[in-house]
C-alpha cells in the first residue's frame, strides 16, 4: 500500500530512524579491545533504565520468553514451589514455562481482565510456614488484557509475611514505558525485551538479578546452558560476551537509551500516560468497554477494547489491516475474537494514536459497528489540547510576521 504503515500492536513497535541508522553499519571483532567500551555502558545505563544501585542486568540474545526462562533456571531447582496468578496469556505462557522446567507453580486463576488479588496471595504467603514457595511469579503490564499490577503491593505483603520468596517480575511491556523501581520495590529478578518501549526489534531479552537473587543462583540447579549468568558474570566483567552477540541490536540498545535518558524517564512516563489516557477517552467516546475492569488498573501501554458480542473483534483487526494498512492486536486465548488491542509505547506522538483512533474507527464503521464519525478522534483531540504540557499563548499576526522573519521562516 502506498503510506505508512501504522503500526499499534503492543510489541514489536515502531523502531526511530535514529535507532534504525545506529544499527546500520559493518561487522566488526566482538573480541576487540575497544568493543568493552559498548558492553560495559549498557550494562551501567540498564542498571539506571531499571532503576536499580544494586541489581546485575544481563543482556542475552532473545525474547523476553528467554530472559523468563534465564531468571526461571538460574535461580530454582527442579521441584521448587512457585506462587503464580494466572490472569491473562503471559502470565499463563509464564507458568506453562515453569512447569517444562520441572518446577511446581501454584496457580490462583483469575478472571481475565481484574488484577492480582492481593489479599488471596497474602493469604496462601502466610499459610506456607514452611516457606515451601520459593519465587512469586507476576507479570506488572498484562499485555493480553491492559491490565498493569502494583509491585509495591505485592513486595509489602512478601514484608508483612516475612516471607522469603524471590519477587520475580515481568517488565517486558513496562519497563521503558511505565514507572519501574527495581530497588524500591523489592524486585529480586526483572525481565524485558527489546520490541517494547525500547523501540528495537525483537531480538534482546534482559534480565536484572538483585544480590539475594545472585546468591541463590550458586546452589540452583535447574539444567542451564546458554541462559548460565555464571557465564555471563565472568564475560560481561570485562565487557565480553560467553558468545557472538547481536552487534547491530546492540548498537541499536545503545542509542535507545541515549533517547530515553535524554528524554528522561519521568517524562517518558508521563508522555505514555498522556497518549494513553487520549486513547481511553476516545473509548469511552465510543461507549465501548474496557478489558480492563477497573479504572486504576488501565495499563499507559495497551488498551484492551471489548467489542459487543455480536461482533468479531478479528474481523474489525482484519479490515484495519487490509483496507488502511493499520496493525492492531489481537484478542489471545479466551479473549480471541472478543477484544481488539490499540498498543500506545515507545516511539510515539500525539498524531500518530490520533492517525490510529481514526483508522480504528473506520474499520469499526466497515463492520458496521454502531460508531459516530469521528467521535473518538474528537474526544482525543480535544483531550490532547486541554493537557498540553506546553503552555499557550496569544500571538498576534504582526508578531508571528516579525518572528517568522527574525527566525528564518514565515507563518
Amino acid at each position: 500500500m502506498p503510506g505508512q504503515n501504522f503500526l499499534f500492536v503492543p510489541g514489536p513497535t515502531n523502531v526511530p530512524e535514529r535507532i534504525m541508522r545506529a544499527m546500520v553499519g559493518g561487522m566488526e571483532d566482538h573480541r576487540s579491545s575497544r568493543f568493552p567500551e559498548l558492553t560495559l555502558s549498557l550494562l551501567t545505563d540498564l542498571k539506571r533504565l531499571f532503576q536499580t544501585e544494586s541489581g546485575q542486568p544481563f543482556i542475552f540474545s532473545a525474547t523476553g520468553t528467554g530472559a523468563w526462562e534465564a531468571a526461571l533456571c538460574n535461580t530454582l531447582s527442579p521441584g521448587d514451589r512457585l506462587l503464580a496468578p494466572r490472569f491473562g496469556q503471559f502470565s499463563h505462557l509464564w507458568i506453562d514455562l515453569a512447569k517444562r522446567h520441572g518446577l511446581d507453580p501454584q496457580v490462583l486463576e483469575v478472571p481475565w481482565g481484574n488484577a492480582v488479588p492481593l489479599d488471596q496471595m497474602e493469604r496462601m504467603l502466610a499459610e506456607d510456614t514452611n516457606h515451601t514457595i520459593k519465587g512469586v511469579l507476576l507479570v506488572h503490564n498484562e499485555t493480553s488484557t491492559g491490565v498493569c499490577n502494583d509491585i509495591r503491593d505485592m513486595r509489602r505483603i512478601l514484608d508483612d509475611t516475612k516471607h522469603p520468596a524471590l519477587l520475580y517480575v515481568d517488565g517486558v511491556s513496562s519497563i521503558g514505558s511505565i514507572d519501574f523501581r527495581m530497588d524500591e520495590w523489592g524486585v529480586d529478578l526483572a525481565i524485558t525485551g527489546s520490541q517494547k518501549g525500547l523501540m528495537l526489534p525483537p531480538g534482546l531479552g534482559m534480565v536484572c538479578a538483585s544480590p539475594r537473587a545472585l546468591k541463590v543462583h550458586r546452589s540452583a540447579t535447574c539444567t542451564r546452558g546458554f541462559f548460565d549468568f555464571a557465564d555471563m558474570i565472568k564475560a560481561n566483567a570485562n565487557g565480553y560476551f560467553p558468545y557472538t552477540p547481536p552487534l547491530s541490536l546492540l548498537y541499536g540498545l545503545r542509542e535507545s537509551l541515549n533517547m530515553l535518558f535524554e528524554e528522561g524517564l519521568d517524562a517518558v512516563f508521563a508522555r505514555h500516560h498522556r497518549l494513553a489516557e487520549g486513547v481511553r477517552t476516545a473509548v469511552q467516546a465510543w461507549k465501548l468497554d474496557f478489558c480492563a475492569q477497573e479504572p486504576q488498573l488501565r495499563s499507559d501501554t495497551v488498551t484492551a477494547i471489548v467489542v459487543p458480542p455480536e461482533f468479531n473483534a478479528a474481523h474489525v483487526i482484519d479490515v484495519a489491516f487490509r483496507r488502511y494498512d493499520l496493525a492492531l492486536g489481537a484478542g489471545l486465548a479466551e479473549l480471541a475474537g472478543k477484544v481488539f488491542r490499540i498498543g500506545h509505547l515507545g516511539d510515539l506522538n500525539e498524531v500518530m494514536v490520533l492517525g490510529a483512533l481514526a483508522g480504528t474507527e473506520m474499520a469499526m464503521r466497515d463492520v458496521n459497528m454502531d460508531i459516530v464519525a469521528g467521535s473518538g478522534v474528537a474526544a482525543a483531540e480535544e483531550y490532547f489540547s486541554r493537557t498540553d504540557p506546553i503552555p499557550k499563548k496569544k500571538v498576534s499576526r504582526e508578531q508571528l510576521f516579525y518572528e517568522g522573519h527574525s527566525t528564518g521562516s514565515l507563518y
